[in-house]
């Protein structure tokens, strides 16, 4: 994925031999530019997110075909066995669906992380060209 050129950042002119005029980015420009794998979306992280989620919901829904069966078949004598498994169902289903959150919590550390490594890298270039430009000068004034 290519980045247009930032409208105060100049692009050097060069002329092929055919007459050709070819627009080449300067070093800060292609410093500043985004790699494409920088951009790669954590597609692993967001699928465990997904199967977390379903297997709590897949336990919720076991949960309520147990009860149901449980009073179909032993009527109110199973209900001091049911509660004790809809609390453990019900803790597992909590514990995988915060997982899955989890899940996505990485994903969006992820995101901030390549962020900040972008910014840091473009703020070095800038700072760089800065100093460039700056000895630049003050070789050119003979001071």
């Amino acid at each position: 994925m290519t980045q247009p050129t930032p409208p105060n950042r100049p692009t050097q002119s060069t002329a092929t031999p055919g007459g050709f005029s070819t627009m080449r980015k300067t070093a800060v420009d292609a410093l500043m530019a985004v790699r494409s794998h920088d951009v790669e979306p954590y597609i692993g992280l967001r699928y465990v997110s997904r199967l977390f989620r379903l297997i709590a919901v897949v336990l919720v829904l076991l949960l309520v075909a147990e009860v149901t069966t449980g009073l179909i078949s032993q009527g109110q004598a199973a209900i001091p066995r049911l509660l004790a498994e809809v609390s453990r169902l019900v803790v597992l289903a909590g514990l995988l669906w915060g997982s899955g959150d989890l899940a996505i919590l990485l994903i969006d550390i992820g995101h901030d992380v390549r962020a900040t490594r972008i910014l840091l890298g473009r703020q070095a270039a800038t700072e760089l060209s800065e100093q460039h430009q700056a000895r630049r000068e003050m070789d050119r004034d003979g001071r």
